[in-house]
C-alpha cells in the first residue's frame, strides 16, 4: 500500500496532472467504444435470437435455481434432524450417567455409614467389657491392699513381744499371699478369656445378623430407589449430622475417661511402691532383731558355760 501511494505521488510529480494510466484508461474507453458501436449494429440484426436464447436460459436458470432452493431446504432439514437426534442421544445418555453416578454415591455414602456404625459399636462394646473387668480387678486390689495393711499392722503388734514367732507367722502368711495373688491374677486372666470369648460370639452374631439386614436393605433399596431417594437422602443427611456430633462427643468422654483411668493407675502405683518400701524396711528390721537375739542367746549359752 505505502509502495502504491509513493509511486502515484512519483508519478504525479513527473508527468503532470495527466498520468499515464487516465490516458490508458481514455484511450481503453476510446477503443470500447468504437467496438460496442460495431457489435450494436451487429447485436441489432441477431437480437431475436437472442433473445429467444436468452429466455430459454433464464428458465433454465430459474429452473434451476428452484431445485437448488428445494434441494437446499431438503437438506438442511435432514441436517436439522440429524443434528437433534445426535443432541437428544448425547442427552438421554449423559442423564443416563448422571442417575447412576448419583446411585452410586448414595450407595457409597450408605456403606461407609454402616461400617462407620459397626466399629463404634464393637468400640462400645469392647470398653463396657473392660470397664467390668477394671472394676472387679480394682475391687480385688483395694480388698487386698486393706487386708496387707491389717496384715503389716498385726506385724508390728506382735513383735513387740514375740519377734521369731511373728516373724514365721509373717513369712507363712506373706507366702499365703503371695499363692492368693497368682490365683487372683489366674482367676482375672481366666475370667478375660471368658470375656473375650463371650464378645466373640456376639460379635459374630451380629455379624451374620448385619449381613442379613444389609442383603433385606439392599433389596428393599432396589424396589424402592426410584420413589424415596430424596426422602432418604435428606433423613441420612440429617441422622449423619446427628452420628457426628456423638462421635464427638464420644471421643472427648473417651479422652476424659483414659485421662483419669491413667491418674488412676498411677496414684496405685505409687501406693504400691510406697507399700513395697515399707515391707522391705521392716523385713531388714525383722532380720536385724532376730540376729542380734541369737547373738544374745549365744552369748549367754557361752557365759553359762564359762561359769559351769
Amino acid at each position: 500500500y505505502l509502495a502504491r501511494k509513493f509511486f502515484y505521488l512519483w508519478a504525479k510529480i513527473t508527468f503532470g496532472q495527466v498520468l499515464p494510466s487516465k490516458a490508458r484508461c481514455f484511450y481503453d474507453q476510446k477503443i470500447l467504444q468504437k467496438t460496442f458501436g460495431e457489435w450494436k449494429e451487429q447485436w441489432s440484426l441477431c437480437r431475436e435470437k437472442k433473445l429467444s436464447l436468452r429466455a430459454d436460459n433464464h428458465y433454465r436458470h430459474l429452473l434451476l435455481n428452484l431445485i437448488f432452493k428445494a434441494w437446499r431446504a431438503y437438506v438442511c432439514q435432514q441436517q436439522g434432524k440429524r443434528n437433534k437426534y445426535y443432541v437428544a442421544e448425547s442427552h438421554a445418555r449423559k442423564q443416563t450417567l448422571l442417575r447412576t453416578w448419583q446411585h452410586w454415591l448414595v450407595y457409597v455414602d450408605v456403606r461407609r455409614t454402616k461400617h462407620g456404625m459397626q466399629s463404634v459399636a464393637l468400640a462400645f462394646r469392647k470398653r463396657s467389657c473392660l470397664s467390668i473387668s477394671w472394676a472387679v480387678w480394682r475391687r480385688q486390689h483395694y480388698q487386698k491392699c486393706s487386708g496387707h495393711k491389717m496384715n503389716i499392722l498385726a506385724l508390728q503388734h506382735w513383735a513387740q513381744s514375740l519377734q521369731f514367732r511373728a516373724w514365721l507367722q509373717w513369712r507363712e502368711l506373706y507366702l499365703h499371699t503371695q499363692d492368693e495373688k497368682q490365683k487372683d491374677t489366674r482367676a482375672v486372666t481366666h475370667h478375660q478369656h471368658r470375656e473375650l470369648r463371650r464378645c466373640m460370639g456376639a460379635w459374630l452374631g451380629y455379624l451374620n445378623l448385619h449381613r442379613v439386614k444389609k442383603r433385606q436393605n439392599e433389596l428393599a433399596q432396589e424396589f424402592h430407589q426410584s420413589r424415596t431417594l430424596q426422602r432418604c437422602f435428606s433423613d441420612w443427611q440429617l441422622s449423619w449430622e446427628c452420628r457426628r456430633r456423638v462421635r464427638a462427643h464420644g471421643r472427648d468422654l473417651e479422652k476424659q475417661a483414659a485421662r483419669i483411668a491413667l491418674w488412676r493407675a498411677f496414684a496405685h502405683w505409687k501406693h504400691y511402691v510406697v507399700l513395697c518400701v515399707e515391707e522391705a524396711q521392716q523385713c531388714e528390721l525383722a532380720e536385724k532383731h532376730y540376729k542380734c537375739h541369737l547373738l544374745v542367746r549365744a552369748l549367754l549359752c557361752a557365759g553359762w558355760e564359762g561359769l559351769w
